[in-house]
């Protein structure tokens, strides 16, 4: 039975789990509400991941390490949005070529740079603080994730930059018309949104688990994606989203560490946990969400 420190102690988990979920799921929102989707956040948590490491190790600074997962977030950002917006390549493909791109790069980088086929242990001195409880370290940037999903739901509802993303992803001609610059508002949705990225990826790697391993994001790049959905571009709905997913996955894992559980309930069925809530949560919001209506289509102007 649950007490109450295993409840706080799932709970911190649970922000944790949150964040890189979150995080990208609020940049994804950005990108998509000014017509760009990117199915490539699961390519950007792995290498910003890499990256992040191996700078934050070379530096001996977590907080520069940090910012190289941003940058490799907006590296790869600049790529999708210069494939998709300005030579009007396909969304889906630039996505998938990211992930490729992403689970190769980390397979590579385990070997070229740490010489260990799967797995790096991230040294105490590149790791990230936390804020010390009795329940578990909670992280600054779990603080930080919230505060973001806050100023992204003000900026989107009450700023005029919030109201050109917006009319490039719906209107793009009427934006054009207006004098707003179609291409560059979607690029740097996208560029915006893929730092987000790459700032989860980063505090998988630096802060939440300290270890760098192929199979470091997990799907969680996907999950973000169903997080939009359910969302329905709201980027306070994400951060729900993203903790309920965070919260049955750190369940699951006090669960699977339950010997009595795991004697009635195979341990494989409770590691898919997280991840059927988040298919039932994402069948219960597709066909209620509405997504702009140029979503994916690029923009040529006559």
């Amino acid at each position: 039975m649950l007490g109450t420190g295993d409840i706080l102690q799932i709970l911190i988990i649970s922000l944790s789990a949150m964040v890189p979920i979150s995080l990208a799921a609020i940049g994804e929102i950005f990108g998509e509400r000014a017509g760009v989707i990117n199915i490539g956040l699961e390519g950007i948590l792995l290498t910003s991941a890499l990256m992040s490491v191996f700078v934050a190790e070379t530096a001996s600074s977590p907080w520069i390490g940090l910012l190289a997962g941003v940058g490799v977030g907006v590296a790869l950002g600049m790529l999708h949005g210069l494939v998709c917006v300005y030579l009007r390549g396909d969304h889906i493909i630039s996505g998938v070529g990211i992930n490729l791109l992403g689970a190769g790069l980390i397979s590579y980088g385990l070997i070229a740079i740490w010489n260990v086929p799967g797995q790096h242990v991230v040294p105490e001195a590149a790791r990230m603080a936390a804020i010390p409880t009795p329940y578990g370290g909670i992280s600054y940037l779990t603080i930080l994730t919230i505060l973001l999903a806050i100023v992204a739901y003000y900026v989107i509802n009450r700023t005029k930059l919030g109201v050109r993303i917006s009319i490039v992803g719906e209107h793009p001609r009427a934006a054009d018309v207006a004098g707003v610059n179609v291409e560059a508002t979607r690029f740097w949705a996208t560029t915006l949104g893929s730092a987000l990225a790459g700032l989860g990826g980063a505090f998988m790697a630096l802060d939440w688990f300290g270890v760098l391993v192929n199979e470091l994001a997990a799907g969680r790049g996907f999950i973000a994606l169903a997080t939009v959905v359910f969302s329905k571009l709201n980027p306070l709905l994400a951060l729900v989203g993203g903790l309920i997913f965070g919260f049955f996955d750190s369940l699951s894992v006090w669960v699977s560490s339950s010997s009595e559980i795991k004697r009635v309930v195979p341990s494989q069925l409770i590691n898919t946990l997280p991840y059927l809530v988040t298919l039932l949560v994402v069948a219960g919001a597709i066909g209620r969400a509405r997504f702009p209506s140029k979503l994916g289509e690029p923009y040529r102007r006559e």
